[in-house]
């Protein structure tokens, strides 16, 4: 089975050596992998980078450096996939690490009668500070952003959604292209419209893949408002891409802000209630932190962490939803001339 590889970078010329390392890496034949490096008219040295690959590297069975000129990364997807020509298609993060078995693992999921696999993405640091250790230790935990319980399952199950998915060619034959109007939510959406046409998502948890954790807590702050504004955006276009989970966060903003009100008006209760219930779980995940993981100073931090992650998550979705009328009915539009165009 030839396998293409896509990687959709911008201004990632301190993260895309390594993943090109990993790519190296790989003991599946070379012969039978192409990758794809597309850059999204970067502004450091990434197309520099993609290009010396392509000019070092014969052993692939192709390696090709292309340009995302509309610079999102759903539109940098696209080009990938009006372009490979393999068999099965994975695309992987430029923010991500891969072990050397990645593509075999998935290719033996596939060649036992799977259209889709993955498995999953746990997250890790570059360094050792203890700083970046607490950043890690918020990510990873299930009450920092883990909610879904098959990021730690030790089966192979069907999942809705998947990291670093590989697909067999029929798989986007029939979904389509990626949904460039969403910047951050396209996977969701291409997931759920691969399960409308008949997929399903082959879980494996032997197949491990790895995200770096933002760097700074401004970073990751940043992260999570924006996952939670797209998902906010997104219920304009496919609603059915997410599950409850998704909205946890707003729920916990929304109750901060009604509680709030009612303890300017005299009921303090519900406020105190919420509060007191929070404090609790705060405190309760960060000692398992530390019992599992060991103490840190910098970990005495965690329960403001996890406070602002929520906080930014839950506000980014309320902020999505309060544009997404506007949004979405401008996308229509421009659908809707898009289709008359082609007639």
């Amino acid at each position: 089975m030839k396998v293409s590889i896509a990687v959709v970078a911008y201004n990632e010329e301190k993260t895309l050596p390594r993943l090109l390392a990993d790519v190296v890496e790989q003991d599946y034949p070379h012969d039978q992998m192409e990758v794809l490096l597309i850059d999204s008219m970067s502004r450091d040295r990434t197309w520099q980078l993609m290009k010396e690959f392509e000019e070092s590297h014969h052993d692939f069975a192709r390696v090709l450096v292309l340009k995302n000129p509309n610079k999102t990364l759903p539109y940098g997807c696209n080009v990938a996939l009006e372009n490979y020509s393999g068999d099965a298609f994975v695309r992987i993060d430029a923010h991500a690490s891969i072990p050397s078995d990645f593509i075999s693992k998935n290719v033996a999921v596939l060649d036992s009668g799977e259209f889709v696999s993955g498995g999953p993405r746990p997250n890790i640091i570059d360094g050792e500070s203890n700083w970046k250790k607490t950043l890690l230790a918020a990510e990873q935990s299930m009450f920092g952003s883990s909610i879904a319980s098959y990021r730690r399952s030790e089966s192979r199950k069907y999942v809705s959604s998947i990291f670093h998915g590989m697909y067999r060619r029929e798989v986007y034959d029939a979904a389509g292209p990626y949904n460039i109007y969403l910047t951050r939510t396209e996977d969701n959406d291409m997931s759920q419209r691969i399960m409308q046409a008949g997929y399903r998502l082959c879980y494996d948890p032997s197949i491990v893949s790895y995200q770096y954790t933002r760097p700074s807590l401004k970073l990751m702050l940043r992260q999570k408002y924006l996952n939670g504004y797209w998902i906010g955006m997104t219920m304009g276009i496919n609603p059915h891409c997410f599950s409850l989970f998704h909205f946890v966060p707003l729920t916990f903003v929304l109750g901060i802000l009604a509680t709030t009100v009612l303890a300017l008006f005299g009921w303090p209760q519900l406020a105190a209630l919420m509060w007191s219930l929070y404090a609790c779980a705060v405190v309760v995940f960060t000692a398992l932190d530390m019992i599992g993981s060991g103490f840190l100073a910098t970990k005495l931090l965690l329960p403001a962490i996890f406070l602002g992650l929520h906080v930014s998550y839950g506000v980014g979705t309320l902020v999505g939803l309060v544009k997404m009328p506007f949004w979405s009915k401008k996308v229509r539009r421009e659908q809707a001339e898009k289709s008359k165009e082609i007639k």
